[in-house]
């Protein structure tokens, strides 16, 4: 897995661009709306510590550190080849690592966004457990997950060339990690509904959450 996210560390952007075009959208929108909705999640402008779990290039991040300044923000990835290319000022203001043993243990929110699915099955009960202890005592997990049910998504990780290696999970399955790792509060809504050509439809989604037709999916654990 190393090897391969090393190797597309450079075109990450134009090839994740290429394989999003069905859907009218480039890279940039669903970073953007990613970052929205974690603004809305944490509903505080005070500083939060946040890991970015799987950051690869760092897009999220940057994303994050521009919606919330005030933020701690912090990154992992197996890949040392993205973690070069994160700009330097992100790397100034927080620790981005390809050893999880510099990680920290007192995080508000671990975000893992599209990652659980490049992780063997067996592999991700015990990533889930890991992380949760690094979680502060009220601190949450969210996973943001591709939706296996949408034939779109299925569309675009079978035409993603870093996606060879995907198998992807249910809310279900994400929720039993969750639970299984002692962060049983868990609330899962889907996300992303509408491609560019039906955009005006979009402020609609807040509402359609429960509906298992979204593009992803974005489950939030804690303790309580």
């Amino acid at each position: 897995m190393t090897e391969e996210f090393d190797k597309f560390a450079g075109s990450y952007r134009s090839q994740l661009d290429k394989s999003l075009e069905l859907g009218g959208e480039s890279s940039a929108y669903f970073v953007e709306y990613k970052a929205n909705y974690i603004d809305r999640l944490l509903d505080t402008d005070t500083s939060t510590k946040i890991l970015d779990f799987g950051c690869g290039v760092g897009t999220l991040s940057i994303a994050l550190a521009e919606h919330r300044p005030k933020d701690v923000i912090h990154g992992y990835d197996v890949s040392s080849e993205s973690l070069a290319r994160i700009p330097e000022n992100l790397k100034n203001n927080g620790r981005f690592t390809s050893r999880v043993d510099e990680l920290d243990r007192d995080y508000d929110l671990i975000v893992i966004s599209s990652v659980l699915h490049h992780i063997a099955p067996e592999r991700r009960q015990a990533t889930m457990s890991d992380l949760a202890t690094r979680l502060s005592a009220r601190g949450r997990i969210l996973v943001i997950e591709h939706n296996p049910l949408n034939p779109m998504t299925r569309w675009v990780v079978a035409h993603c060339p870093f996606d060879d290696d995907a198998i992807l999970l249910t809310p279900r399955e994400a929720k039993k990690y969750c639970v299984a790792a002692g962060l049983p509060a868990t609330r899962c809504e889907y996300i992303v509904f509408f491609p560019k050509l039906l955009s005006a439809l979009r402020g609609l989604e807040p509402k359609l959450g429960w509906l298992p037709a979204g593009a992803q999916y974005a489950l939030t654990a804690s303790r309580v």
